[in-house]
């Protein structure tokens, strides 16, 4: 299976007729394996802030988490496991693996916890996966 397809297939899927907004896998090194038509490019030093937090948890918690120049609260995660964000009514859930990240970003009728049990399954499948 292609990592598109993972992001097409599992992270973009039919949630209880909900979908989340944007979606991708980023190797640990900052690279793209795969990402949703409507997935910000992220900005320099925005990864590196979110690969720090999972290093160093609580660090992104006093300036907020960016991506694509978007700003995000970060609201409570699993320390060096999981990143949560919120902005409005929506917000984002990055799941560390082994070798990745995997990061969903979801707008409203879409809830936190649905955007929560997607990414955080597949990563957990990932990390079941070595990788």
């Amino acid at each position: 299976m292609s990592w598109q397809s993972y992001v097409d297939d599992h992270l973009m899927c039919d949630v209880e007729g909900n979908h989340l907004a944007a979606a991708a896998i980023y190797g640990l090194d900052g690279n793209v394996w795969a990402q949703s038509a409507a997935f910000p490019e992220l900005k320099a030093g925005e990864f590196d802030g979110i690969k720090k937090d999972f290093e160093e948890p609580g660090t992104l918690a006093p300036t907020g988490m960016f991506l694509g120049g978007a700003k995000y609260m970060v609201v409570q995660g699993e320390a060096g496991a999981v990143i949560r964000g919120k902005k409005g009514p929506g917000g984002v859930t990055i799941k560390k693996t082994i070798q990745a990240v995997v990061i969903g970003i979801y707008e409203e009728p879409m809830t936190g916890g649905q955007c929560n049990l997607v990414v955080e399954r597949l990563g957990d499948y990932l990390i079941e996966s070595e990788y």
